[in-house]
C-alpha cells in the first residue's frame, strides 16, 4: 500500500457528516412511518398493518439510538498524533486503512477505501497499543502496520 497523506481532520469531518446524513435519512423514514400509522383507520381490519408499522417504528428508533450513540462517541475521537494505535488513530496496514472511531464500516474517502471501526471491535482490540512495524493476525489474515496517523 503506497504512502499517501490523509488529513485526519477532514477524515473525522467526513465520518461525522456521514453519521449526520444517516440520522437525517432515518428521521425522514421515522416521520414517514409515524405519519402512516396515524393515517391508518382505527378499525380492526387494519390491525395487522398498524402492528407492522409499529414494529418498523420500533426498529427505526433502535437504529436512531445507535446512530446518536455513534455521534456521541465521535465527540471523544481526537486528531492528536501518536506513535501507538489508540482511539482516533488512522492505521494503515499493508492490507487496509482503519480509522479507530465508530462502527461505520467501509467507506471511500479521497478515492481510497477505509474502514471506520469501533475501539471495541476485534480488529481494533488487536491493534491498540501497537506501533509502526508491528504485525498481527486476525481471521488467518496477516497484516503489518505501515503507518499511524
Amino acid at each position: 500500500m503506497q504512502k499517501t497523506f490523509y488529513d485526519k481532520s477532514e477524515l473525522r469531518n467526513f465520518v461525522n457528516d456521514s453519521l449526520s446524513g444517516k440520522v437525517k435519512t432515518l428521521e425522514f423514514y421515522l416521520n414517514f412511518s409515524l405519519e402512516a400509522s396515524r393515517d391508518i383507520k382505527k378499525t380492526s381490519k387494519y390491525d395487522s398493518i398498524r402492528e407492522e408499522i409499529q414494529e418498523e417504528i420500533y426498529h427505526l428508533d433502535r437504529q436512531m439510538v445507535s446512530l446518536k450513540s455513534m455521534q456521541n462517541q465521535m465527540r471523544k475521537v481526537l486528531n492528536s498524533e501518536s506513535d501507538v494505535v489508540k482511539l482516533g488513530s488512522l492505521v494503515i496496514t499493508n492490507k487496509a486503512r482503519f480509522y479507530i472511531s465508530v462502527s461505520l464500516g467501509e467507506f471511500f474517502f479521497q478515492g481510497d477505501r477505509f474502514y471506520a471501526i469501533s475501539p471495541e471491535s476485534p480488529m481494533a482490540q488487536i491493534m491498540l497499543g501497537n506501533k509502526i512495524g508491528d504485525d498481527f493476525v486476525l481471521n488467518k489474515i496477516h497484516q503489518e502496520i505501515v503507518e499511524i496517523l
